[in-house]
């Protein structure tokens, strides 16, 4: 097919540069110009008011799980995918989903009070006012419960919190806990807050974090308003994410469920959010010693631990009803590896309208559809099938990714090259985590796009932020390493299932930074909020389809796979310095402690009239044999430094077998036992905490070892690891082999 005279000029300006010696890695020159082309081309149609109108549309009314408006939108989006072109269909699950029958919460005793748990609409935001349609303010995965206790304060409700509160003499036994969201995932604060004895759980905004202490209230402005509320899943993910009764195995019609008195990921304890305004009443009520400085939130009272001086009543109860989840899945085939797929994928349900979450991302995904059916029209055939997915169900728990992919697990774990995924976007910065073997890879990417605002590459934009806030020594790091590093994947996202479960290389990646927001999670979540305080002008809209469409074009068209490993190598020694850090503090921390307790200076400290004791003398931590860490570390930096150099001295022409290597890779850091306590969680090297719910635990089997001071387990595990990382040297060293030598000069 002959080219226009426009696209002629950029494959004349591509060749050019490829003659200078620079062809994307994993092209050979002459298809590295084609694919520099294509990718022009593609970043050249993603539009904005087409943007804007995806979102206009799917925000159009509330569409949780199993609302006609999230089954009209999947039939919706499917409607567009096939318009454009593409082979695409509705592939549809269940799962158990609860939603409220009652609740109630309030305060009794001299004063009381009555919590409203209502969201008012507001008469400038015309969709705030759907209420009939709206999910009420609540907590899925709560049990249900009827408990009077009294209150207290345990800041944002994290294992630590509950240490200062010993330390305070302070017991939540028997008491109800109400903590303020934040600082770590509103999943852990019922699951310690069981732990240590509380029979119910309250999480409510605090303004500072979360309100007028930001800036200025909706609609005035863009932060929470005294009566916004964030729902949202309570659901213990760190053990499992999807379904709660069909844990590793697609849910499909027939399929054997888990009775629900013995699903493990519903909470032990009722479980309510609130908003600041409802909060209020409550925190006054707390007696007790006043609350430590950093526990202090922003509201015009004095925060005190408690107990409360009365009772606090909290009823929930709930319909635990099965729904169905409608995953819009299209599949463009490949010409050349069909069996080696590329999956691009985002979330279409929300908690309400969600027009941030998750629409900011869905909609400029589904104009990457569109404009990769343009390219079809013009002769395009991608290399690789690209899988383009809209999940259900991830706001509840993951579900319409997590079941798919247990579903189509053996073929995933087959063909699945990569994964690329995003969720709400914003405003300002490149964003971007995932796994280490495609640093590099991303790291080339944006240094391609155009950031819309300062019309250089997103890449340098964010290189210089950083730099700009970085300390002394990072910023040396930053300025001299090639490719920025890249955070670990935790959870929180549709990713989880691939990368944790499946050991397919992911990245999630987005724009913000620049925007701010208070609505995450409520009714005023909508196309109103979102056009008038958070991308505008939907500049960053485009500029995240133009992002990751490209890495899905360039990973679906190279030759040979552009996975890079000494970048991950690199980062897997950082990971091992961190864990003997972290377990040398661990030593420090206990030999200063028992020094102490000898020395008698907690006697001094802990007031027995309180119920304050000294802590007990406990054995200083053993030394952890590392070794086995650092030779299979040191054995993966060499045979990755072999196999890049050997990767780019064969010009981006892959023999046999090389491309199937590469897939098996991120799978080889993966073990089927799983995690201890957590089989489902089976990668080595990346995982959400069991205590932090999204925050990434890497190397986790160690790290929570050493956390949580089981030493043993934590010398099994590093035994576990270095095996896995040896396999990968091991990968690593076979793939070179297959890669010419390099010719004599």
């Amino acid at each position: 097919m002959r080219l226009p005279v426009a696209a002629a000029c950029l494959f004349a300006i591509a060749a050019y540069a490829m003659d200078a010696g620079h062809p994307l890695r994993g092209y050979t020159p002459e298809d590295s110009a084609t694919e520099v082309t294509w990718e022009q081309k593609f970043r050249a149609l993603p539009d904005r008011d087409h943007i804007r109108e995806n979102m206009r549309r799917l925000s159009a009314r509330p569409h949780h799980v199993g609302s006609p408006y999230d089954k009209d939108n999947a039939e919706w989006l499917l409607a567009q995918l096939k318009s454009f072109g593409l082979d695409a269909k509705i592939e549809t699950f269940s799962a158990l989903f609860p939603t409220p029958k009652s609740r109630k919460l309030e305060l009794l005793g001299p004063t009381p009070f009555t919590a409203k748990l209502q969201e008012p609409p507001v008469s400038v935001d015309p969709t705030s006012s759907q209420t009939s349609e709206q999910l009420p303010t609540y907590n899925a995965y709560s049990r249900d419960g009827d408990v009077t206790a009294p209150l207290v304060y345990v800041n944002y409700g994290r294992p630590e919190d509950y240490d200062v509160l010993d330390r305070m003499g302070v017991s939540v036994k028997g008491a109800i806990v109400i903590a303020r969201y934040g600082a770590s995932w509103r999943g852990i604060k019922p699951k310690v807050a069981a732990e240590h004895g509380a029979v119910g759980c309250i999480i409510y905004s605090d303004p500072r974090e979360d309100g007028y202490y930001q800036g200025d209230t909706y609609p005035q402005g863009p932060m929470r308003p005294p009566d916004g509320a964030q729902r949202g899943s309570v659901m213990d993910m760190p053990i499992y994410p999807g379904d709660p009764q069909t844990p590793g195995v697609g849910a499909v019609e027939g399929v054997k469920l888990i009775p629900i008195d013995q699903v493990q990921t519903i909470t032990k304890i009722p479980v309510l959010p609130i908003s600041y305004a409802d909060a209020t009443p409550f925190l006054k009520a707390l007696g007790g010693e006043t609350a430590p400085e950093a526990w202090r939130g922003g509201l015009p009272l004095t925060y005190h631990v408690g107990p409360s001086t009365a009772k606090a009543h909290l009823a929930v109860s709930f319909n635990w009803d099965r729904k169905p989840l409608n995953d819009v899945v299209a599949r463009i085939p490949g010409s050349k590896f069909p069996d080696e797929w590329v999956i691009r994928g985002n979330h279409h349900d929300a908690w309400v309208n969600g027009a941030e979450d998750p629409l900011s991302g869905a909609s400029p995904e589904l104009e990457e559809a569109r404009s990769l059916g343009e390219l079809l029209k013009e002769g395009w055939k991608p290399s690789r099938t690209i899988i383009y997915c809209f999940w259900d169900g991830e706001e509840p728990a993951l579900l319409g990714s997590t079941e798919w992919a247990e579903y189509h697990a053996d073929e995933l774990k087959q063909h699945a090259v990569a994964y690329f995924n995003s969720d709400g976007n914003g405003r300002g910065y490149f964003g971007v985590e995932g796994s280490h073997s495609l640093e590099n890879f991303v790291n080339d990417v944006a240094k391609d796009i155009q950031d819309p605002e300062t019309k250089m590459s997103v890449w340098k934009r964010v290189r210089l932020v950083d730099i700009s806030r970085a300390t002394p020594q990072i910023r040396t790091e930053i300025r001299s390493r090639p490719d920025m590093r890249i955070p670990a994947l935790g959870s929180g996202s549709d990713y989880t299932v691939f990368i944790d479960h499946l050991g397919v290389a992911s990245v999630n990646l987005g724009y913000g930074g620049e925007d701010e927001g208070g609505q995450y999670h409520s009714i005023y979540d909508d196309f109103y909020y979102y056009t008038h305080f958070l991308d505008t002008t939907f500049d960053y809209e485009r500029a995240l389809a133009q992002t990751a469409g490209t890495m899905v074009l360039r990973m679906a068209d190279a030759d040979t796979l552009p996975f890079q490993f000494s970048d991950l190598a690199d980062t897997v020694h950082l990971y091992v310095t961190q864990l003997k850090t972290l377990a040398t503090e661990k030593r420090d921390e206990a030999k200063e402690r028992d020094q102490e307790i000898s020395d008698g200076v907690y006697q001094a400290l802990y007031d027995p009239k309180k119920n304050m004791v000294p802590p007990p003398v406990e054995p200083i931590p053993p030394y952890l044999n590392f070794a086995p860490l650092d030779q299979a570390s040191d054995d993966l930096t060499d045979a990755a430094k072999a196999f890049d150099a050997a990767y780019a001295n064969a010009g981006g022409n892959p023999p046999d077998g090389l491309n199937a290597d590469l897939i098996r890779s991120e799978r080889l850091l993966t073990d089927d036992r799983g995690l201890p306590n957590r089989p489902w969680f089976q990668h080595l090297l990346y995982a959400p905490g069991f205590y932090t719910g999204y925050g990434v635990k890497t190397i986790p089997g160690v790290r929570e070892a050493i956390e949580q001071k089981k030493w043993s387990e934590a010398n099994e595990q590093i035994i576990r690891v270095s095996a896995a990382l040896e396999h990968e040297a091991d990968l690593l060293k076979q793939a070179t082999q297959l890669l010419p030598a390099k010719k004599a000069e």
